[in-house]
């Protein structure tokens, strides 16, 4: 058992270090379709006429050699699982380092700032876990327009059940509860408020309609010679 473990080991290894150096390396990520494409290279902008020609590795270096060993490339490294792709476009060459998690991209991303405030050799965003790059550019609106064409379509997925259904499920009741609530109190106040507003000005028409006809009124003797006095002032 021993010995099979041993051998095991050696030949991850063996795998590993094959992986490091095979210059046609293989994306780990790849689509389903019929004809399999790297995911990163379907998140190029227009892959379907860059796929021939651009190139993806896991190896920083030959990211460095193929890039004229530039400055802000100098200023990270590949964590294990991370990709890079370029290919060449009107804008400039354009790289994507993905990482594979957000927190090697926000480490990079920081060293990558810092490199390029000192020399500021390419057009730079960090785009999810993507930091993206645009060598050789001639405009620089023109190279920020083509980072905004990056997609990054990453989504989660669980193979099994959702361990997170019941959570996600219990905050939806909730919010709906608070919402209803909320609503409730908003239709009561207002139809309250509509309430007042309609007998104020109702009451006020009124009272302007009694001054009215209460100016037409005029005191009057009785058959008896005696005089009534109006003391409700509302009687002729």
């Amino acid at each position: 058992m021993k010995r099979l473990s041993l051998l095991f080991s050696i030949l991850l290894a063996a795998v590993s270090v094959f992986s490091q150096t095979n210059p046609e390396y293989k994306s780990q990520e790849v689509s389903d379709d019929r004809i399999p494409v790297p995911v990163l290279i379907k998140h190029l902008p227009d892959w379907e006429t860059k796929k021939d020609q651009a190139k993806i590795t896991n190896r920083i270096e030959d990211v460095r050699r193929d890039f004229g060993n530039a400055a802000v490339l100098s200023s990270f490294e590949f964590d294990a699982g991370t990709e890079a792709v370029y290919a060449d476009y009107a804008e400039g060459r354009l790289l994507i380092v993905e990482f594979p998690t957000p927190q090697g991209s926000t480490a990079a991303d920081a060293l990558i700032q810092a490199k390029l405030a000192e020399s500021p050799d390419a057009i730079y965003k960090r785009i999810g876990n993507y930091n993206a790059f645009v060598f050789n550019a001639s405009d620089a609106n023109a190279a920020n327009a083509l980072l905004e064409k990056i997609d990054y379509g990453k989504t989660v997925q669980w193979l099994g059940e959702d361990p997170y259904f019941l959570q996600r499920f219990e905050r939806y009741i909730a919010m709906q509860g608070r919402d209803m609530v909320i609503s409730t109190v908003l239709f009561i106040a207002g139809v309250l408020g509509t309430a007042a507003l309609i007998g104020v000005f109702g009451g006020f028409v009124y009272f302007r309609f009694r001054q009215k006809k209460q100016a037409q009124w005029h005191r009057f003797s009785d058959a008896g010679g005696l005089t009534r006095l109006n003391l409700d002032n509302l009687s002729e």
